[in-house]
Order: C-alpha cells, then structure tokens, then sequence
C-alpha cells in the first residue's frame, strides 16, 4: 500500500492527507525528513542506493531519510527513517526546512544531523554500500560520483548552516 502523507502549503502548513504516490504525480508540496550522519571523529556516512529502488536507483547520497508520515514530526520520521536504513536508534537535530524542488517531485525537506557509532547495520533493500568519508573527500565525490539531484544542494546548506552557527 502507498504511503499516507500530509500535503503541505508554501508555509508547511497541513492541507491534507493524499498518498505519497499522488504528492508526486501532482507536484503537491509534502514532507521528507532526511539526516546527515557524523561519526565521532567528524567523518560523513555516505551510501549508495540498492539498484531496484524505484528513485534514483544507484545513485548516491549524503543524507538518509524519506517521507514524513502522517501525524509524524520531523524529528519522529527522521529517527524512524534511520532505524529503519540503518539500524540506528537516535533522536537525530533537526537543523532547518527548507522547499527542495531539485528532488523526484517538490516537498520540504527537514534536515537534521546526528552522531552515530561507526558500525551500522544499513537495510539490504535499500542500501548496496557505505562509507565514512572526510568533508574533503565527500566533496571531491560528489564531483564524480553519480549522487541524487539533491544531494549537492542540501550538503552546501548543510555546510552552510554549520558554518553560520560556529
């Protein structure tokens, strides 16, 4: 069964519920909440998506993450997101919102960041490989690797953001 989500407004206000099937096909705005994962030495784990997936299969990312459920915050989807990828029970920090339109279809996009232990246990079905590499080296991939549309964009943001509060 499709995903129930919330169709959200330019403000991320409810709308209402549609499946997250039609948020796509219509362009309606509504939620993913994603996560940027730190080990404790500051490295970025950065995965490759299994090639069945139905989105950009193969390719890249930087952050993990999907849609926010019904009745579910930011926060919520986020930590049930990476436990789900990765084996991870963390109550990730969600950093800033922002309208992605660069992604399969436009929605918001919650960003968070978490510390996570070095040994995760990433979901076959969604996850082929992982690493951990340095900013240095995740930006020298990210100018040759295949990576989600995204995925550059929302690093810069995050980059950014990290930046502004240091």
């Amino acid at each position: 069964m499709d995903e129930l989500v919330e169709r959200v407004d330019c403000h991320d206000r409810v709308l209402g519920v549609v499946t997250r099937r039609q948020a796509v096909r219509e362009g309606w705005l509504h939620r993913i909440a994603t996560t940027v994962c730190r080990d404790g030495r500051g490295r970025i784990l950065v995965h490759r998506r299994a090639d069945h997936q139905s989105r950009f299969p193969g390719h890249y990312e930087v952050m993990a993450g999907g849609a926010v459920n019904v009745g579910e915050s930011y926060e919520q989807a986020a930590a049930r997101e990476l436990a789900e990828e990765l084996g991870i029970r963390c109550l990730p920090r969600l950093l800033f919102t922002v309208i992605n339109r660069s992604g399969w279809s436009p929605h918001w996009l919650g960003v968070h960041e978490a510390v996570i232990p070095d040994a995760v246990v990433p979901d076959p079905d969604e996850i082929a490989w992982h690493d951990w590499l340095t900013e240095s080296e995740l930006h020298s991939a990210l100018s040759r690797w295949r990576f989600t549309p995204d995925s550059q964009e929302v690093f810069n943001r995050y980059l950014a953001f990290r930046t502004a509060r240091s």
